[in-house]
This record gives structure tokens, C-alpha cells and sequence, in this order.
């Protein structure tokens, strides 16, 4: 019965911790409506970024589940995947993989089609960047419609990677897209959801 209960405060503690870091990431995040076009609410972290409590607390908690697990690389999204990809390889003592829109990478590279809102684009990586079977998160700022996330997890498994989770700090859950990845088997971690576009 105590072993019990004291498993219940932890948990209760634990709750009132996430919500608490909730509200932080919530209140670090600038809100700009009608951007990039109207009826749009575009989500802006470079505030979260900018500040290093809220910027620290985002990582740590993206990063918690996995302490103590075996990650081969975070995978990046361009761009803001990036930032948020190497502060949680350092902290995870993995490497760092960026995936980039087509053209952008110097070496032999493996690409692939992805679908937008309003079309078609392609993302790519170095041909020797995740050898088949390492273990990777892959990491961006936000997943919405999931059309690039969806393109970014198709390419890692086209490189044979074992795709641990994927990481973002905002979902936008009436797009849809964290259901596209949980879909193709992919675990997905966010931290706060906010509504509509």
C-alpha cells in the first residue's frame, strides 16, 4: 500500500511538472495570426529559442523518455530541426544528421518526393549518413499536415534506420500529421498541442 502511494505521488508530481513546463513552452511561444496568409496562426519559437529557460526546459524534456537509451543519430529537419536536433544530440551523445531540401548538401546524396499542402518537393541526405539498423530520432520544431515529417521518416527508412521516435515541440493535432507517422509506425513525442492552424 505505500510502495503504492508513493508511486502515485511521483506520478502526481510528474504531472504537475509537465504541466507547469506546459505553460512555460506556451507562454515562450509568439503567436502571429493571419502568417503566412490569413486564417493561419503561425506558431513563431524563435522567442522559445531566444530564451534559455524555456529553450533548456524544451530540450530536456524532449530528450527525457530517451536518457539512458541507445540513439545512434538525431535526424534534422531544415531548418529550426536543426537547432533543436544538435542540442538533443549533444545531449543524447549521438551524432547529427541534417535532411535538406534538394541541392543544398555538397556530397552524393539520397533523395526523396514529398507532398506539400499545395504540391510536391524533394529532401535529401548524405548517401552515408545512417548505416542500416542505427538507431535514430528524428527531430523538428512542429508537425502539422505531416507531409514533411512523412517524407523525412520514408527517407530514413529507405536508409534502413530503426526509427526510435520523432520529436517535436508544437502539434497542430487537427492536421493530422501525427497520426500520418504513427501510421507508417513511428512513436511520436510532442509537447504542447495547440488548436487549428
Amino acid at each position: 500500500m505505500v510502495l503504492w502511494l508513493c508511486d502515485l505521488q511521483t506520478l502526481k508530481g510528474r504531472f504537475h511538472t509537465m504541466l507547469a513546463v506546459q505553460s512555460e513552452l506556451i507562454s515562450a511561444i509568439r503567436s502571429i495570426p493571419d502568417y503566412p496568409k490569413p486564417g493561419i496562426v503561425f506558431r513563431d519559437i524563435t522567442t522559445l529559442l531566444g530564451n534559455p529557460r524555456s529553450f533548456r526546459r524544451a530540450i530536456d524534456e524532449l530528450v527525457h523518455p530517451y536518457a539512458g537509451t541507445k540513439v545512434d543519430k538525431i535526424a534534422g529537419i531544415e531548418a529550426r530541426g536543426f537547432i533543436l536536433g544538435g542540442a538533443i544530440a549533444h545531449q543524447l551523445s549521438a551524432g547529427f544528421v541534417p535532411i535538406r531540401k534538394k541541392g543544398k548538401l555538397p556530397h552524393e546524396t539520397v533523395r526523396i518526393a514529398y507532398s506539400l499542402e499545395y504540391g510536391v518537393d524533394e529532401m535529401e541526405m548524405h548517401e552515408d549518413a545512417i548505416a542500416p539498423g542505427e538507431k535514430v530520432i528524428l527531430v523538428d520544431d512542429l508537425i502539422a499536415t505531416g507531409g514533411t515529417a512523412e517524407g523525412a521518416t520514408k527517407l530514413l527508412q529507405q536508409m534502413g534506420a530503426d526509427i526510435v521516435a520523432a520529436c517535436f515541440i508544437i502539434d497542430l493535432p487537427e492536421l493530422g500529421g501525427r497520426k500520418k507517422l504513427e501510421a507508417l509506425g513511428v512513436k511520436v513525442r510532442t509537447l504542447i498541442e495547440f488548436e487549428g492552424h
